[in-house]
């Protein structure tokens, strides 16, 4: 029996993780895992250091990338044949087995961090206005070479005594509809399915149960995705119970899509996930990894 696990969802601190690319490399083999994604938000920055290490390691690093998109739910108004637009929900998108050079990917993520900087920098000013003491020239010289989230504004206020907790931070000013909450450009997720596959990836649903959307809105999702030609859904999280899981692995079995899995390893930002075993439960095998990889040959990947 092949004992060997993997993690296809993991962050280091080129996002919004606190172990940096080769800390990840070594926790992973602490971790007894045979392969690691790294999945960055909007970013492959650790991607090169990372793969530099696994192969001395012998460790299999799949390049990887989360996607950060905007989607919008169309759904029947009471009594009418027309649609309405319901709020909007963030979805994840992860990309594993990407090219990180390719130009067309290289060229979207410097429009999404020139994006992501714009809004960092008026959430910073909203914060100075609620009395924080918090500047964009001393977040990013904390957070040096990297695609900053709100993870590490609501850290920077933590670290510097200005809030208790992280959850505070966001229950009160940065979290979506806070007072100091701003929205941010994010493509759709069937553009992101369709620039990881032109960046040669494997494009994954990332944790569909966190969206908190009924079944047929879900079902609605999977059906726009899989029209852009979503390859897989993961169904092997780190917050799923056995229930959940088996949803959505019949999600998978009915849409035709390969399952993945992944902890969603952040550091220190999520002290509570643990890399390969999530909260504890977590068991990713190997052969979810081979599964995968022989879609992407049936495909000519």
């Amino acid at each position: 029996m092949d004992h060997r696990i993997v993690d296809l969802h993991v962050h280091s601190n080129k996002s919004d993780g606190t172990l940096t690319p080769a800390e990840l490399v070594s926790a992973a083999k602490e971790a007894g895992l045979s392969a690691f994604a790294l999945t960055d938000h909007d970013t492959v920055d650790g991607i090169p250091e990372a793969m530099h290490l696994a192969r001395r390691s012998d460790i299999d690093l799949i390049p990887g990338i989360e996607l950060s998109t905007h989607y919008e739910l169309p759904r029947e108004s009471p009594g009418s044949r027309s649609r309405r637009k319901t709020p909007a929900k963030e979805i994840h998108i992860v990309g594993l087995f990407i090219d990180p050079d390719n130009p067309i990917l290289q060229q979207k993520l410097r429009e999404f961090r020139r994006c992501r900087d714009e809004r960092n920098a008026a959430i910073v000013d909203a914060l100075q206005k609620e009395g924080f003491a918090i500047t964009m020239e001393a977040l990013t010289a904390e957070n040096p070479d990297c695609v900053i989230t709100r993870a590490n504004i609501a850290r920077f206020l933590c670290e510097h005594g200005m809030i208790k907790t992280r959850r505070e931070v966001f229950d009160k000013y940065i979290g979506d509809g806070c007072r100091c909450y701003v929205g941010r450009f994010m493509i759709t997720p069937m553009d992101a399915v369709s620039l990881i596959h032109q960046a040669g990836g494997t494009a994954v649903l990332a944790h569909p149960l966190l969206y908190r959307l009924g079944s047929a809105d879900l079902q609605r999702l999977i059906d726009d995705l899989k029209a852009a030609g979503l390859d897989g859904i993961e169904a092997l999280y780190s917050t799923y119970t056995a229930g959940e899981e088996q949803l959505v692995r019949n999600l998978a079995k009915e849409n035709k899509l390969a399952v993945s899995g992944g902890s969603d390893f952040h550091g220190a930002n999520k002290p509570h996930i643990r890399l390969g075993i999530g909260t504890g439960t977590l068991r990713v095998p190997y052969s979810v990894l081979e599964t995968l990889k022989n879609c992407r040959r049936k495909s000519g990947l």
